[in-house]
């Protein structure tokens, strides 16, 4: 059978996309897309990929009409949560590690859910 081998883009609605793009490339390192089909686009390093449906009345979300969230692999949470805090973002970290793995949420300038994931278990990046 063929699969998918990956998740080739992440497309949504914003309200000041260009400001949001730039947002995400200073503070989490995701450069936006190319300007031209000569250009690569993002490379993400190999590593576990979480792929859920959630249940309508999902807490997860956050917000009732929430339709996505989006979960990032980091190496270093902590450095990670020192850098955006540094830059005034507020991050909020769970209080205790899971089996694989350790988490910290925060929102995007547009109130997206954007949750931070340092891989343990199974999942750890080798």
């Amino acid at each position: 059978m063929e699969r998918i081998t990956g998740i080739g883009g992440f497309f949504f609605r914003a309200k000041d996309p260009e400001c949001l793009t730039r947002w995400y490339e200073t503070h989490l390192g995701i450069p936006g897309p190319p300007a031209s089909y000569d250009e690569r686009s993002w490379d993400q390093e190999a590593g576990p990929t979480v792929f859920a449906a959630s249940p309508a009345d999902s807490q997860h979300l956050r917000r009732p009409e929430q339709q996505w969230a989006i979960n990032f692999r980091v190496r270093d949470l902590d450095a990670m949560v020192a850098q955006l805090r540094g830059a005034g973002i507020e991050v909020e970290v769970h209080d205790e590690g899971y089996p694989n793995g350790w988490f910290a949420d925060l929102l995007d300038p547009e109130g997206n859910p954007v949750q931070l994931w340092q891989p343990a278990g199974a999942d750890a990046v080798t």
